[in-house]
């Protein structure tokens, strides 16, 4: 019997011949996704599916299916995978995002020719359980976030997070469900399965609209809009129509609102745009994100973002987004945005995060819970309880990876079955609605656990650790910089 670490074993060790011939991680996934897709496709195309009553023939166009790669090899194999590549890019639905803007990596035919024949063609992969082939393809894509030179760790949130988030949002068969920074789909794919976990009894209309209409997706970036789309698609989700937008979500709003939103949005502060003036010179030229439905206008992508999520709700959606310290603690847009989201929704719960636990080094993020609410004349947000994961914990990529069981005491701290029953704990307090507004700028960064680093150097965490929160630090502090230099229209250095 085939099992997902089977499968991603063989996928991997081919990796590590097609790294030889100068291929990146990322490149041998997407052109995984591209032969995988092409041979399901196929697959589907015979039967026993071909006899099933609903039966709909799979829309690759004709001359480009995997029959006609399989009947070449060499330099005439090659030359039509790249055919092939262009014309599905231009095709609508699913097939369009997993193909979009597609190219062949694989310059060396004779590679390419045993990457068809010997590795995708070899297994059936619509008869493989979705568990399989979609673990499998998680896994692919956890390494690809750990090859840091790529910076593909960025569209990858750490698992056992995301399984925490959906375990205290709880989302229902009901609900529809958006990530509006989906990268790789971590967040629609934990609450599918979180869903289909605690519903065994769904019939059969709420499992095809959770297969078809409860789960959507934005990505700017292609190459993670076609990794988010074949996860899915892998692990059974969605169809021929894909739920995943490629496109810059901050620009408008979708005109649809969702029951929950859970996301990670892009790490780095500023949104900009690099041109070629015309003395050929590479420049960089903030932008500034301007919308009605906005509390500021400003250029900080992370607070656009957060100002984003609240236009996506319902009037009773919930929401989770993991933002940067800047987020908790920023003046001018910053503390208007704050103020706004405590007296408009329900600022409930924020969890801070250790370091360590990203591929984007250094990170110093939060996770802020939230729920929109309907118009009111009085703050909706009435306390704010904060959970400190940060002080004292030390978590590293390998040798100390974070896992579900270390955030255990805090979902059961969250209490998700009745959030007016907490209780307070060393690592769990509550601030006041009164409390927060009277602090400078409505400051949310706070803490008061005593860090025992600062008193035993003994314990201080790992030199390289220490260098990239430093090197976090000020990146983030030459952004308010550049970013001030900006606004009194200095000269750049």
């Amino acid at each position: 019997m085939t099992t997902s670490v089977d499968i991603g074993q063989k996928l991997w060790n081919y990796c590590n011949i097609l790294r030889d011939a100068g291929l990146s991680y990322g490149d041998y996934l997407e052109q995984l996704t591209y032969l995988i897709f092409l041979k399901m496709m196929d697959e589907r195309s015979r039967p026993p599916y071909t006899l099933l009553p609903d039966y709909q023939p799979p829309p690759i166009p004709e001359g480009y299916r995997w029959p006609d790669l399989l009947s070449l090899e060499g330099a005439e194999l090659e030359s039509h995978y790249r055919r092939t590549l262009e014309t599905l890019g231009g095709q609508p639905g699913t097939l369009g995002v997993i193909f979009r803007k597609a190219q062949n990596r694989i310059q060396e035919p004779a590679m390419l020719t045993r990457l068809v024949r010997e590795l995708i063609d070899s297994e059936n992969w619509l008869s493989m359980d979705a568990d399989v082939k979609g673990d499998a393809y998680e896994s692919l894509l956890e390494r690809n976030a750990q090859d840091v030179k790529t910076g593909a760790g960025q569209y990858f949130t750490p698992r056992p997070l995301i399984r925490t988030i959906v375990d205290v949002m709880r989302p229902g068969p009901d609900d529809t469900v958006c990530d509006p920074a989906c990268g790789t789909g971590g967040f629609l794919l934990a609450a599918h399965d979180y869903i289909v976990d605690q519903n065994r009894s769904m019939d059969r209309e709420q499992k095809e609209r959770l297969q078809r209409e409860a789960l959507y997706g934005w990505e700017i970036v292609d190459g993670a809009a076609r990794l988010c789309a074949m996860n899915l698609y892998l692990h059974g989700i969605g169809g021929d129509e894909t739920t995943i937008t490629v496109d810059d979500s901050l620009r408008t709003h979708p005109g649809v609102n969702y029951d929950l939103v859970l996301t990670n949005p892009p790490f780095g502060r500023k949104s900009s745009l690099n041109f070629v003036n015309s003395e050929g010179e590479t420049k960089s030229e903030t932008l500034t994100v301007e919308r009605s439905d906005f509390w500021a206008t400003t250029s900080n992508k992370q607070l656009n973002f957060l100002q984003h999520v609240r236009t996506l709700l319902k009037n009773t959606g919930r929401a989770a987004i993991v933002v940067p310290d800047n987020v908790l603690f920023e003046g001018g847009a910053g503390e208007t945005v704050r103020r706004r989201l405590l007296d408009e929704c329900e600022v409930h719960t924020l969890l801070r995060l250790p370091t360590g636990i990203f591929y984007a080094q250094g990170v110093k993020a939060n996770v802020l819970f939230f729920d929109r609410k309907p118009a009111s004349e009085t703050p909706w947000t009435k306390e704010l309880w904060i959970y400190d994961l940060r002080t004292n914990h030390r978590f590293t990529l390998k040798a100390n990876p974070l896992t579900r069981a270390d955030l255990d005491d805090f979902v059961a701290c969250y209490n998700p079955e009745s959030r007016v029953r907490r209780e307070e704990t060393e690592r769990f307090r509550k601030f006041t609605y009164d409390e927060l507004i009277k602090r400078d700028k409505v400051n949310l960064d706070i803490f008061w656990l005593r860090d025992e680093s600062m008193e035993d150097t003994a314990d201080l965490p790992p030199p390289d650790v220490i260098a990239n929160e430093i090197l976090y630090d000020l990146r983030a502090a030459l952004e308010q910089l550049e970013e001030i230099a900006g606004d009194l229209e200095l000269p750049a250095p």
